[in-house]
């Protein structure tokens, strides 16, 4: 401290500077990018932090104009970091944590686990991942029970309501397919498939099974004004073609600007806003072919036999 008071350097802005040396600086304004602020720390150069040695030899200037190097004024030493036991269940542990940057979490974990297989770890250390990660998994899981409770309440309803299996698996069957356009409209969007998408592909299993429901209905009513099997099902699809497509158009437009990202926190949304658009295209068309042309089948195969 004598040094740096002799010389002109006061002891604290001594001990700032090299403190922003080793840990950098606060900028006092963010950048902001796309109405966002992003905080900026200033730091010193790779080389001029990468050794004490290099510290030392850093000129640094006072509030007088005077220069020296931070060597003559101030003694560093370096020592070991604080030694740190973390222990779960009486078994030592490391947490190693990362930031992911410009990836998602299911590549970042692909590189990640193919770097710790490189590394070919003795048996006696085992690996878990936890964080998002695992917090993503189970709540895949629980979107999964979700999904096949989904399946079963819309299969009972179908069952209560057309009071035969022909309707519900043909139903449901379309909605099963419609997924398909879910991965296809992720897959060109260079989307993962996550939480949000995985919402949307249940919302488009409840949307397809609602479809049908307008198209079988409408063949039971001309089945019951006398018409015949082949006729009635070509006259509930002209029938329900309309309400189907405006019906499918509607909600497309509706999640659009979702999809391209409008708007403050749309990105969250965003994979669930392609996945519902990418389902509903598709059933559109399954819904007006698929659906009626199974249940066409299985509802001929039983009267045939029944005769």
């Amino acid at each position: 401290m004598a040094k740096a008071a002799h010389v002109g350097f006061a002891p604290q802005a001594l001990a700032d500077e090299t403190q922003a040396m080793l840990d950098g600086v606060q900028a006092l304004q963010p950048v902001v990018i796309d109405d966002r602020p992003y905080p900026v720390r200033i730091r010193y150069p790779a080389t001029t932090r990468s050794s004490v040695e290099a510290m030392n030899d850093t000129m640094l200037v006072g509030p007088g104009g005077q220069v020296a190097n931070l060597g003559s004024l101030a003694t560093m030493t370096e020592v070991p970091g604080q030694t740190e036991i973390l222990q779960d269940n009486q078994q030592r542990y490391v947490a190693v944590t990362a930031r992911l940057e410009g990836l998602d979490m299911g590549h970042g974990i692909v590189e990640v686990k193919k770097i710790i297989a490189d590394m070919h770890l003795p048996a006696s250390i085992r690996i878990e991942y936890g964080g998002l990660y695992q917090t993503q998994r189970q709540s895949f899981r629980d979107l999964t029970m979700v999904l096949c409770m989904a399946i079963v309440f819309v299969f009972l309803v179908l069952l209560f309501e057309f009071r035969n299996f022909s309707a519900p698996i043909s139903i449901l069957v379309s909605a099963i397919l419609s997924t398909t356009g879910v991965f296809v409209a992720l897959l060109i969007t260079g989307i993962t498939f996550n939480l949000s998408s995985f919402m949307g592909l249940i919302m488009v299993i409840g949307i397809v099974a609602k479809n049908g429901i307008l198209l079988l209905d409408a063949d039971e009513k001309f089945l019951s004004a006398g018409y015949s099997k082949e006729e009635s099902i070509f006259q509930a699809g002209r029938r329900r073609l309309r309400p189907i497509v405006m019906t499918a158009i509607a909600a497309v437009a509706g999640m659009i600007p979702l999809a391209l990202g409008v708007g403050a926190g749309s990105e969250m949304l965003q994979p669930l806003a392609v996945a519902v658009i990418g389902g509903l295209l598709i059933a559109m068309v399954l819904s007006l072919f698929v659906t009626p042309s199974i249940y066409y089948f299985m509802t001929r195969k039983k009267a045939s036999a029944a005769s």
